[in-house]
């Protein structure tokens, strides 16, 4: 059989049944399973399925599809038509195809380098690295996997150059717990990287990033969020892909009813006037510094940074600090939430992996309380370990919960 008439029998195949996984492909069509992988990797770019843990699923022609159509691909018309649909009645989702706690992430991939040191090196100064590993990153996919990993139904949209790394991005994300994802490709720019330096004193780090094909995000790859919106109840961002695409997903959740989850890193000025998109806000002390013109250096500027932050039109703040836990600003209350102990060894991910799971835990019905708490323990166990998207699993948090 070609290679051709091969994928267009998986195509059938697909339509009918909507998903299958690559064992069950490889067994039918008498092929090895990198084989099946490679037709649905490219199957995936031509926008006929997407990938999904173990195999993929079939991109479907539903209502969304049918306004991108009528709408001529423009965004802001795409846009109107959904906000009118909302004010005359509440926007309907799909809820006979909706699984409990789905979370949507447009955000970035990355290739972080890392160099593990014995301290941080000095201005001009050569160290001797004492270990170093090349593996996946990128905020939008840490937190994806630690979505995933927090029991969420996950849908990750990215994008990556046409480069040798776009293929470890596919084979990734192909073999991760993501339910599903949609990898945009450009020649314009190379896949986003990272060179990362882990302190083997504490386990800090120092970060600088490239963001490379991330920031060439268009607004026709926005609006085919449509799609999986129609069944999420989060959408999650952070500041690592071109910020029109970030504005515009904001909007398009808004317009459509999910709750929008706002990770401000790396801080841009640009998200001060679009807070009032955002449900739910989650700076760091450094971003919420940042973001409120008050220095936080403790548990009470924390407060009044929240208080700040929310006067510029966010709902509710979030100010994650490390070792000091979270502070929660949510109708004018206050609540503090402890760090759970931690032996540090890689403090990489640690942000990623409290968006993460504090998405997978807003997406399940959890309160903004017990969804930080759930997302402090998940970030206590992801920071004893090495790499940014190395997350643990529901059972370990379970455990650290009954700890406490």
């Amino acid at each position: 059989m070609f290679l051709e008439e091969r994928r267009e029998k998986i195509i059938d195949y697909l339509e009918d049944v909507e998903r299958a996984s690559v064992a069950w492909l490889a067994s039918t069509f008498n092929v090895t399973k990198e084989t099946i992988r490679s037709d649905l990797s490219a199957l995936a770019r031509q926008g006929l399925v997407q990938r999904c843990h173990g195999g993929a699923i079939i991109v479907r022609r539903n209502l969304q599809s049918r306004l991108i159509k009528e709408t001529g691909g423009n965004f802001a018309v795409l846009l109107k038509r959904l906000e009118s649909q909302r004010h005359k009645q509440p926007y309907q989702r799909e809820k006979t195809r909706k699984m409990k706690g789905k979370v949507c992430i447009l955000g970035s991939f990355n290739v972080d380098i890392v160099a593990k040191v014995a301290r941080f090196p000095k201005g001009g100064e050569s160290l001797l690295a004492l270990g170093s590993t090349l593996g996946p990153g990128g905020k939008g996919a840490n937190q994806a996997m630690a979505a995933s990993r927090a029991g969420a139904r996950v849908h990750f949209v990215s994008k990556v150059g046409t480069d040798q790394f776009s293929q470890f991005a596919f084979d990734h994300l192909s073999g991760s717990d993501i339910h599903s994802f949609r990898l945009y490709q450009t020649d314009a720019e190379p896949t986003g990287n990272a060179i990362i330096y882990v302190s083997q004193q504490n386990g800090e780090n120092m970060i600088a990033i490239y963001s490379g094909a991330n920031q060439t995000i268009t607004d026709d790859e926005v609006a085919e969020l449509t799609h999986e919106l129609a069944t999420a109840d989060v959408l999650l961002l952070q500041l690592e892909n071109n910020f029109s695409a970030t504005l515009n997903a904001m909007k398009l959740a808004q317009a459509m009813g999910v709750q929008v989850i706002m990770n401000p890193a790396p801080f841009s000025s640009d998200i001060l006037s679009c807070l009032h998109y955002v449900d739910v806000v989650t700076p760091n002390e450094t971003e919420a510094s940042l973001l409120s013109g008050i220095e936080v250096t403790d548990l009470a500027s924390a407060r009044e940074a929240a208080q700040a932050i929310v006067r510029q039109g966010a709902r509710r703040v979030i100010i994650t600090m490390g070792s000091r836990g979270a502070l929660i600003y949510d109708n004018q209350q206050f609540q503090h939430i402890p760090a759970f102990p931690a032996l540090s060894v890689d403090t990489t991910g640690a942000g990623d992996a409290f968006n993460g799971a504090f998405a997978a835990a807003i997406a399940a019905g959890d309160t903004i309380a017990q969804a930080a708490t759930y997302a402090a323990a998940f970030a206590s166990l992801a920071v004893e370990r090495e790499g940014a998207s190395n997350m643990p699993q529901q059972q370990q948090v379970a455990v650290r919960l009954a700890q406490r």
